[in-house]
């Protein structure tokens, strides 16, 4: 899962440096793919190994994960990770089979995508985690962050 995590941050830096410096662009395509599939792995070692291929066992584990973060029994987290492997493999592919579309896409979704994939990854990676993965996971939710904010566009204000 760390893996995933790591390329999700580096992906996301040259995602974004790449707007200044367009030859970053294939590399963080690149970073994309390998934390997209480092995270598909993640799933599949997870249901192998701990789950047993079952949605069910699955879902009380996530259950009580949530149960002793937050206090609610609650399993339906799981949905949102099978509903994050999708979106992320979609997008993906999205963007090596049609990257000039997907380069064209409207800021609106670029915007709702990133801020699932950065609520997802926050959770994952530091909510959800404990001991030292946590600092590891917020410094992984931190560069990309902060990567953003130092690249955003400012409009200034204009005077009449």
């Amino acid at each position: 899962m760390w893996f995933a995590l790591g390329a999700y941050a580096v992906g996301v830096v040259l995602l974004r440096l790449a707007k200044t410096n367009p030859s970053r662009l294939r590399d963080a395509r690149l970073w994309w793919t390998l934390g997209c599939a480092f995270f598909i792995a993640h799933v599949v070692c997870a249901f192998t190994f701990f789950h047993g291929w079952s949605h069910a066992a699955a879902y009380r584990d996530t259950a009580q994960q949530t149960a002793a973060m937050t206090g609610i029994h609650w399993g339906g987290g799981l949905y949102f990770n099978y509903l994050f492997a999708a979106a992320w493999l979609v997008d993906v592919l999205w963007w090596w089979i049609a990257p000039d579309r997907f380069a064209r896409r409207p800021k609106w979704l670029t915007i709702a995508w990133h801020a699932f994939f950065f609520f997802m990854v926050l959770n994952g990676a530091v909510v959800f985690a404990h001991g030292p993965m946590r600092w590891l996971g917020a410094l992984l939710c931190a560069g990309p962050l902060a990567v953003w904010l130092l690249t955003r566009e400012r409009h200034l204000p204009t005077k009449n």
